[in-house]
């Protein structure tokens, strides 16, 4: 492979087509570099390095005219001038971060990740990061286990303009152009030639003196670009026996399916969610401020080379994190929107960067990590952070959750329904797996199962708090659905993950049909139900489980304290509520858990086959409306459905005018439960007509073309699925 500059030279301000002679140039020289002293290097990654030629070059991929999201050329993406609004002058303000806790456990303590975690976390959450000093070690090198057990490892690099944006719709930075592809031991050459560039040494340097170069160059250096091998498939835990930390619990490759891990109950695996993926820096890569998917924690192994500077915000504080962002950094005209979530929907696509001086001038928390080899670092769920590396190195980072990261992903579910985007788990899904599983475990349910420790309890506690609002909303919403005439029907299950047509939230428990709406619509759009052209002429589904449901539901609020904390946070409008209004809704003689009388109703059938994106199949036999319906007053069932805000509307409003659109603002958005978002801030809207690529477990697309070969194949797929299902009655509901 041919070498050359680890990042743009001068000339390629003069444009694209001179980058691209310069490289067919060096294509056809053969020339390169000298190398570094092969020992400097070894020294510098902890003896990873080998004698290997590097490849060094860039080549660029995408449209040139939209690199950086304006309408200037590529040249201005990487080019440096002065942001006002970050002024990097002075960086006294780099001695007033504090740093994170340090933690070092004993082998004793280090037995079980998730159990020293929950152990920590009353105290370290309240920094966002943390970090977790091994007390082993790994006895195989990364640079050995990507070479020797996975052979033909290789990656394609991102490149990352090295510069500060204004956040404006003319200047704003973007990560989707590729560079070279890499094995393992040319990125490490590469990097390390950077590094003795730059410095004359191969050796590490001050973290302080790093982290204030990082900040100068940013914003007044002549290097363009580095590269950053990010969202790497693949894992840097050698399968070695002999091993001691590729065989423990400590291993990445098993963190997220331990027992008391909630991603365990997910039977597809998700790359970086739920897999590990590797992150391959080199001096002055960087990851940009963001938060987890979902707000779940995250966790970041250092196999080797040059430290990270990690930048983190507590959880408690990511509101005042996201104003700021919106006030300060963005400009108005680069927000879809107003309030919290427009700043969140463009900090989703994990290229924003600027320093956090202005977070210190707003009082924002902040807090720092200096990480280095044989080091975790732990993010705190809806804790924002970001960060850069000090020259080549090698990171490992995956998700996972415990029970008490219930009450944040219901408002990251929230949210993402808010900004109508696909989720990637199925916390409804989660949350009732839970609490079926603690069920078993009531209090004195068994004298013999040893008792929890505080942990388990502070986890357990917000799982049932959690459930209770669930269960107490959905029964509320359904009898407010009855009092409209709705039909209802059980489903033994509900096989396919079934999403909302309007807001895309995953609908585990029950979900509604009506003759006017293209797909399913969860119990939380009364506004809609209610105007929908069809009248009341629909359908409630719900699970076949759910007296069992609502019956552990009843169980939990017996307990002290649980039904107390419901009803406060409820009243309270407290955000990690779901419900807000969930126990206003008494009237009309209305109880909770109240009995829901079934009659049958010959005249419904039970729906048709799902599509594979969770929508039922619009061709559905209707369900002939009998009696007419009670009416039901708008601020009855607003008791019942949250009253959506102005936002929540306006995101409403356009999810139901194109209800299979789909908002992209990373990779991953068109795959349910499948890939962990990527880095990148491009929107794609699709059209109707487009099909949609979803996973094997919605195993048709989606299609909306109505002509004579898609009506047959409609046809086709009734006439098999009543073979196999046979009929059975959906009856209507009274209280």
């Amino acid at each position: 492979m041919v070498e050359g500059r680890a990042c743009f030279s001068r000339e390629v301000k003069n444009g694209l087509e001179i980058l691209k002679r310069k490289r067919l140039q060096r294509m056809k020289s053969g020339t390169a570099p000298e190398a570094i002293n092969a020992g400097n290097m070894m020294a510098r990654s902890g003896g990873d390095a080998l004698k290997a030629t590097a490849s060094c070059g860039v080549r660029m991929h995408g449209n040139s005219n939209t690199f950086s999201g304006g309408s200037f050329p590529v040249k201005d993406a990487f080019s440096k001038h002065r942001v006002e609004k970050f002024d990097l002058s002075n960086l006294e303000w780099i001695e007033k971060i504090p740093e994170c806790p340090v933690f070092c456990p004993t082998k004793e303590e280090f037995e079980d990740p998730l159990v020293y975690l929950q152990q920590i976390a009353p105290v370290a959450s309240k920094y966002g990061i943390c970090k977790i000093v091994s007390p082993i070690s790994a006895s195989v090198p990364a640079g050995m286990v990507l070479m020797k057990e996975q052979p033909g490892f290789k990656f394609t690099t991102r490149v990352q303009p090295l510069r500060l944006a204004e956040w404006t719709t003319d200047d704003k930075v973007t990560f989707f152009m590729s560079g070279r592809k890499y094995t393992f031991r040319d990125f490490e050459k590469m990097a390390n030639k950077a590094f003795a560039r730059r410095y004359s040494s191969a050796g590490c340097l001050p973290a302080k003196y790093l982290e204030e170069q990082f900040w100068h160059e940013i914003a007044f250096g002549k290097t363009e670009s580095v590269e950053y091998a990010c969202d790497i498939d693949g894992s840097a835990f050698s399968s070695s026996p002999s091993d001691q930390l590729g065989k423990s619990k400590w291993n990445l490759k098993r963190l997220s399916r331990l027992p008391k891990s909630v991603l365990r109950l997910l039977g597809t695996a998700i790359p970086g969610v739920t897999d590990p993926m590797l992150y391959i820096g080199m001096l002055f890569s960087m990851f940009a401020w963001h938060v987890e998917d979902h707000y779940l924690y995250s966790i970041n192994y250092h196999h080797c080379g040059a430290f990270k500077t990690w930048y983190g915000i507590p959880g408690h504080a990511a509101s005042e994190f996201e104003k700021v962002v919106r006030e300060h950094v963005y400009d108005r005209e680069l927000l879809s929107g107003e309030g919290d979530n427009a700043a969140f929907d463009v900090l989703l696509g994990k290229t924003t960067m600027f320093p956090p001086n202005i977070l210190l001038e707003h009082n924002v928390p902040v807090y720092k990590a200096v990480q280095k080899p044989g080091e975790f670092v732990i993010t705190f769920p809806r804790a924002y952070h970001a960060g850069f590396s000090h020259g080549f190195n090698c990171g490992e980072a995956v998700n996972f959750a415990t029970g008490d990261w219930f009450p944040l992903g219901a408002v990251a579910s929230q949210r993402y329904a808010l900004l109508n985007r696909t989720p990637l788990l199925p916390h409804e899904e989660f949350l009732c797996k839970e609490a079926m599983l603690l069920s078993p475990r009531l209090p004195n349910s068994d004298p013999k199962e040893p008792y929890p420790g505080a942990e388990d309890l502070t986890s357990q506690h917000r799982i049932k708090v959690s459930f209770v609002h669930l269960m107490r909303f959905q029964h509320c919403a359904r009898w407010s659905l009855m009092k409209m005439g709705a039909c209802m029907g059980y489903k033994p299950n509900i096989p396919l993950p079934v999403l909302c047509s309007i807001c895309r939230r995953d609908c585990y428990v029950s979900y509604v049909e009506c003759n006017c709406h293209v797909g399913p619509i969860c119990l939380r759009h009364g506004k809609e139900l209610r105007k929908c052209r069809c009248g009341y002429n629909r359908i409630v589904f719900l699970r076949e489980d759910i007296l069992k449901l609502e019956a552990v539901s009843r169980k939990f609020e017996q307990e002290d304290g649980i039904l107390e904390l419901v009803q406060n946070q409820a009243q309270q409008g407290d955000d990690s509520c779901l419900q807000p209004n969930l126990f206003q809704c008494a009237g009309d003689g209305y109880k909770p858990y109240c009995e829901i009388k079934f009659e049958e109703n010959p005249d419904a059938q039970e729906e048709g086959p799902l599509h594979n994106d969770g929508y039922a199949n619009s061709n559905r036999v209707k369900s002939s409306q009998t009696k007419s319906p009670e009416m039901v007053s708008a601020s009855e069932f607003e008791s019942a459905v949250p009253v959506t805000s102005d936002k929540s509307a306006a995101a409403n409003r356009a999810g139901s005018h194109d209800t299979l659109s789909l908002q992209q603002s990373d990779d991953s958005d068109s795959e349910m439960f499948r890939v962990k978002r990527r880095s990148s801030l491009s929107i794609d809207k699709r059209s109707v007509g487009e099909t949609i690529k979803f996973t094997e477990h919605q195993a048709v697309r989606v299609s909306t073309n109505y002509g004579p070969a898609s009506c047959l194949n409609n046809l086709a797929n009734w006439l098999a699925w009543l073979s196999n299902h046979g009929q059975k009655f959906v009856k209507r509901c009274n209280c």
